[in-house]
């Protein structure tokens, strides 16, 4: 291989880990958000069982 070959593999590698990167934050951030909302619903399922009784 040359090296310029090789600087290319290496960039798109490292391109490659940024998209990663990039993909699990914004999959972290979704379940943060999923989770949030899913506590809110659990909330107000509590709420509105005990103003039912």
């Amino acid at each position: 291989m040359s090296k310029s070959t090789k600087d290319s593999d290496r960039i798109t590698q490292d391109v490659g880990k940024l998209h990663d990167a990039d993909k699990q934050a914004r999959l972290a951030e979704a379940l943060r958000a999923n989770l949030r909302r899913r506590k809110e619903q659990a909330r107000d399922r509590k709420s509105d069982d005990a103003d039912g009784k």
